[in-house]
């Protein structure tokens, strides 16, 4: 084979090469101009239909593939698998509805299903507002929600508390709260506990025993997952949520009177 030849056949070789990285340039600038193309009609789209809403920049973002939704604790997640991305988030329809909102309201309807008030540790005037409550007695962030409690109740704000014991985060809140429900004030001796004043030696009972054990039951019917969880409203908030609660108390603050004329 000559010099030439040898040329030729390389040349030749290396065409399918050329061609293919040629066609793959193409197909690369084609499926750019595509994404322009979708991601201008979806900026337009976002324009037309929250007319009110106003950004700075658009762009594609991180998430692809479909969306997924999840309830975790009273709180609505979306997973995008495909990317791997956990997504906490408000997702809002066209009319401007909140939709993970709605979601959230509607799971704990059907959590409210499940609960029944002759089994939960009453704590509270019967003519108050009332208020579920899902709680542990080794929890700080339930010790400072009972001390907003009895701040308000000083304050002429008080809540008729149903209360139900979480024993499976803490490894001695069950042996607190049989201790509470085995003393002969529980109310009492729930306000002793989470303020710090355990004794020695806890009480113990079957009364009490078969108390955290329906509790258990419930706790693990709802789903609850940390503490404390309290239910206003037919709303579910995790955590020590301090403006819920106070906006709750808010709404349903009993109208002062208006002072008499004087004569």
């Amino acid at each position: 084979m000559t010099r030439r030849t040898r040329h030729l056949a390389a040349a030749l070789l290396s065409l399918p090469v050329i061609l293919a990285s040629s066609a793959a340039l193409a197909q690369q600038k084609s499926d750019d101009a595509t994404l322009a193309t979708a991601a201008a009609e979806a900026e337009q789209q976002l324009h037309q239909t929250f007319t009110n809403l106003q950004f700075d920049d658009f762009g594609p973002s991180p998430i692809s593939g479909p969306i997924y939704q999840a309830s975790a604790g009273g709180r609505i997640i979306y997973f995008a698998p495909k990317s791997q991305h956990l997504i906490f988030a408000a997702v809002y329809n066209k009319d401007g509805v909140n939709l993970t909102a709605l979601a959230q309201e509607q799971g704990a309807q059907r959590k409210l299903k499940v609960i029944d008030p002759a089994k939960a540790l009453a704590i509270g005037p019967a003519g108050a507002p009332t208020v579920i409550e899902f709680t542990d007695p080794s929890c700080p962030y339930c010790q400072a929600l009972e001390r907003f409690w009895e701040a308000k109740a000083s304050e002429g704000k008080p809540v008729r508390r149903l209360v139900y014991f979480v024993s499976v985060i803490h490894p001695d809140a069950a042996s607190k709260a049989e201790h509470i429900m085995c003393s002969p004030d529980p109310q009492a001796e729930l306000k002793a506990v989470y303020s710090g004043r355990v004794p020695a030696t806890l009480r113990q009972c079957a009364q009490g025993r078969k108390k955290i054990e329906e509790d258990a039951k419930t706790v693990t019917a709802i789903g609850i997952s940390g503490t404390p969880t309290v239910i206003v409203d037919g709303k579910v908030l995790t955590g020590f949520q301090q403006a819920e609660l106070e906006a709750f108390l808010d709404r349903h603050a009993q109208p002062k009177a208006a002072p008499s004329a004087q004569r």
